[in-house]
């Protein structure tokens, strides 16, 4: 995880994001003209990254050249790769099957240290690589394994898809078998770390299940301001949408709840990291904050435009899935071909399939939905005989899963997982007769989200992936536009039933308010071909108007909606979209918060406020990199929340409400809420005129003395660093990509967010982006930060980090002619 302190640094704004590139084509780099610099500057930078590499040989390049890739255990028959120049690979497979082994093979080659870190956290198996330190979260980790009949659920998947999967893990498996056989092959961080790859199955893909996207630390805010008498608070905290009353379950002992309910799930949320001291200086509010951040950032946005509304008389399809940013990469890209199979686009390393990208009849895109999974549910255990517990008016006993960590350099340790009803049980306090179970629907059989992708790819049409649909367990806006001019969007993933609550609580585990089922994918919201011609999904509640939310309820708390309404906005003012406007859109900086902001500036402002509102007035809320207006604004709305929160919370809930929804601060504020005191006009004047005084003061001292120099990006700054870094010879072998200052934040479309607990440095958004003009595939424009591989010695360690910074989408081959004109490289993989 990367060290606090190196994120509050400041960067010198990179060149990219006030200069236009030299090779530029309407709004894309122009790269077939580019080519031969483009290449010099790769191999340049090749040799930069082995010179920072301790002991790097020019044996070590050997794992990038097409001489290495030759044989292949588990492939069915012989395969064809070719590379262009950012190192995409276009696959060419006889077979689904070998097909998705050259998926998995090539992420191996490119982030073999990135798949495995998952796969040991995801498997519990952290302790026996690095020690004593990660007992607990090894715990936490096979607690969410699945307990059930693995052979009936892959009996469950279509034979197809598991074969794909399975050719998955091979794939990845073979390329530990070339690292075996020749060590040099390795990534760094194996020799470093002095661990083995762990090799894959299809059972670990069965079994490994996680808790999914949980807000059990809400249900236990919510009832804890419900014991103090305090649950109104809740609403600046994070407003219910739709407007809903809170019920609290009946039986429901409020005043009992607390954060030790939370516990297995606070081992979940420890960072990788190696070193104890790294992990001791991180406070755990804040590190859940963080957890909670990078959740909701698991968001995005998408779009598509009917051709009736296009220049070119064809759909697009826009996505930009919004995650972590500063790490390792969360996408990886590949164009995989076989008979009854054409796709391309982005997938997560490690879980087999194209996640965004199109197929040779249609484009999607996905995005957050925001179905609430989880519940927590409150045991009673026996008062004499904790083995069991009230469920269904009988005592019953828990099933108890018997397990053995192993440990390095310590004794190996044995450990018993306690199930309810299939439910993890994540806290237990025998004093009080009290235990909590975490109900998830990653734990129902069928839940087997590591298929679902892969049933996407293979789709022919809508009708085909409504019934992929059924695999795809986590909440998701999928967007659809296909060849013969017909968009789509559906609602898909896991969302319980819940027939006596709302997922609002805790509720009592007596069995009184269990779920009942899941929602059929016919009745989660959908729409197909709309009369407008345009469909948008930010993450904001967006549910049709006639969707019958009270009976089938999936959420209250979504995005605010800041990002879907300046989509909205700027569709709505065009007449016919191009694909340029969609790559502008994409990287469009207004921010409509400072919109508002700036329309409630006073007109008389404090002597100590003139300077930021003169500064402010007039402003068109761009969050431009080089926008002086941009880093005031950040600075003044900082001060604002703090004001507010002030205001409204008081010191008996500031424990648990830390913080005020940015939504429901604004709105308060525009439509001078009587929340805000016996004259809310006043109140209002004094807390903008005193946040634009205190900004002022925090801009100069941030951004220096003179305003003219002030620039946002400058204290935006944009670091890519190893999540391990606090290992001194893994911060050698890997030095950090930065210099470059990015304009946005969290809430413009160009999603840049920072980190909870201070900084500017960019901390989310979208690393991955990509624009489909549907049919006409090969003016696909995308971009990958910062590269697709995570070797600094690979010439694709920083191919986009520029680009990204500027905004300049390149275009990927899909085509055959054009595939085989951008080859820079071509290979062969046998059978072994």
């Amino acid at each position: 995880m990367t060290s606090l302190p190196k994120d509050m640094r400041r960067a010198k704004p990179c060149r990219y994001h006030r200069a236009k590139p030299i090779f530029r084509r309407s709004g894309v780099l122009d790269f077939q003209s580019a080519n031969r610099m483009m290449t010099r500057r790769a191999l340049l930078l090749a040799t930069a990254g082995m010179a920072a590499l301790t002991g790097l040989s020019a044996r070590g390049m050997a794992r990038f050249r097409p001489s290495e890739y030759s044989r292949g255990r588990g492939l069915k028959a012989a395969i064809s790769v070719s590379e262009d120049r950012f190192g995409i690979p276009h696959v060419r497979a006889a077979s689904l099957h070998d097909a998705y082994w050259a998926q998995g093979y090539l992420v191996a080659r490119d982030r073999l240290f990135q798949l495995d870190l998952d796969l040991r956290r995801d498997m519990g198996k952290m302790a026996e690589a690095f020690g004593p330190r990660f007992i607990a979260s090894d715990r936490a980790a096979r607690l969410f394994h699945y307990r059930g009949d693995l052979n009936e659920e892959l009996a469950s998947i279509p034979a197809d898809v598991a074969d794909c999967v399975r050719g998955y893990c091979e794939g990845i498996n073979a390329r530990i078998d070339e690292i075996a056989a020749d060590p040099s092959l390795a990534p760094r961080e194996f020799a470093i770390l002095g661990i083995e790859p762990m090799r894959w199955s299809v059972e670990d893909c069965l079994r490994r299940r996680g808790a999914g996207s949980d807000d059990a630390d809400e249900e236990i805010r919510r009832a804890m301001l419900e014991a103090r008498g305090l649950l109104d608070l809740e609403h600046w905290r994070e407003p219910l949408r739709p407007a809903w009353n809170f019920i609290v379950p009946p039986g429901l002992d409020c005043a009992a709840v607390s954060r030790l309910d939370l516990g297995a799930l606070r081992d979940l949320d420890r960072p990788p990291a190696i070193e104890p001291p790294l992990v001791a200086r991180i406070d755990e509010a804040l590190l859940r904050e963080n957890h909670r951040i990078d959740r909701a950032a698991q968001g995005s946005n998408a779009w598509t435009v009917a051709a009736s509304r296009t220049v070119t008389g064809r759909p697009i399809l826009a996505n930009d899935p919004h995650l972590a940013i500063g790490g390792f990469s969360p996408r990886h890209i590949v164009h995989l071909t076989a008979p009854g199979l054409d796709v391309i686009g982005a997938g997560y390393p490690g879980l087999p399939g194209i996640m965004q990208g199109h197929t040779d009849r249609f484009a999607f895109g996905r995005t957050n939905f925001h179905i609430d999974q989880t519940d927590l549910f409150v045991l009673e255990p026996h008062p004499d005989d904790s083995s069991l517990y009230r469920h269904d008016g009988d005592w019953k006993p828990f099933d108890v899963v018997e397990d053995v960590i192993a440990v390095k350099g310590g004794a190996a340790e044995r450990i018993a997982l306690r199930y309810s009803e299939g439910r993890p049980v994540i806290a237990e306090d025998p004093s009080r007769s009290r235990a909590i179970a975490f109900a998830t629907v990653t734990m129902l059989p069928g839940a087997n989200m590591r298929f679902a992708i892969v049933a996407i790819n293979l789709a022919k049409d809508w009708e085909s992936l409504r019934e992929a649909f059924r695999l795809h367990v986590s909440p998701t806006n999928l967007h659809y536009a296909d060849i013969d001019g017909n968009t789509g969007w559906h609602a898909i993933g896991f969302a319980p039933i819940r027939p006596r609550h709302d997922g609002l609580f805790p509720a009592p585990g007596d069995g009184s308010f269990d779920w009942t089922g899941i929602q059929a994918v016919e009745d989660m919201p959908s729409r197909f071909n709309p009369d407008d011609g345009v469909i948008v999904s930010a993450n904001a509640l967006d549910l049709p108007p006639d969707y019958p939310y009270r009976e089938r309820i999936l959420s209250f708390t979504w995005s605010d909606p800041f990002r879907h309404d300046r989509i909205e906005e700027v569709l709505g003012a065009q007449g016919r979209h191009s694909l340029d406007d969609t790559v502008a859109l994409l990287h469009d900086t207004v921010a409509i918060p400072a919109r508002k902001l700036v329309a409630m500036l006073p007109e008389d402002p404090s002597a100590e406020a003139r300077d930021a509102a003169r500064m402010l007035a007039g402003w068109n809320g761009d969050l431009a990199a080089d926008s002086g207006a941009a880093l005031l604004y950040e600075m003044v709305i900082a001060e604002l929340a703090e004001r507010f929160h002030a205001a409204v919370i008081p010191l008996s809930a500031r424990d648990l409400v830390s913080r005020v929804n940015l939504d429901a601060m604004l709105t308060a504020l525009e439509t001078l809420d009587a929340r805000l005191g016996p004259d809310p006009a006043v109140a209002r004047r004094e807390l903008i005129d005193g946040a634009l005084a205190a900004g002022w003061a925090k801009a100069v001292q941030t951004g220096g003395a003179d305003p003219g120099q002030w620039r946002w990006g400058d204290l935006h700054s944009v670091t890519i660093a190893h999540p391990l870094d606090a290992v001194p010879a893994i911060a050698d072998a890997f030095p950090a990509i930065a210099g470059g200052g990015s304009g946005g934040d969290g809430t413009t479309v160009m999603a840049r967010g920072m980190r909870a607990g201070g900084g500017y440095s960019v901390r989310h958004g979208a690393s991955f982006l990509f624009a489909a003009d549907v049919g006409n595939w090969d003016r696909t424009r995308f971009l990958l930060l910062p590269g697709q591989s995570a070797d600094p010695a690979s010439p694709h360690y920083r191919d986009f980090y520029e680009p990204w910074l500027a905004g300049e989408m390149a275009e990927w081959a899909f085509t055959r002619p054009a595939v085989d004109a951008a080859a820079v490289r071509s290979f062969t993989i046998s059978p072994d």
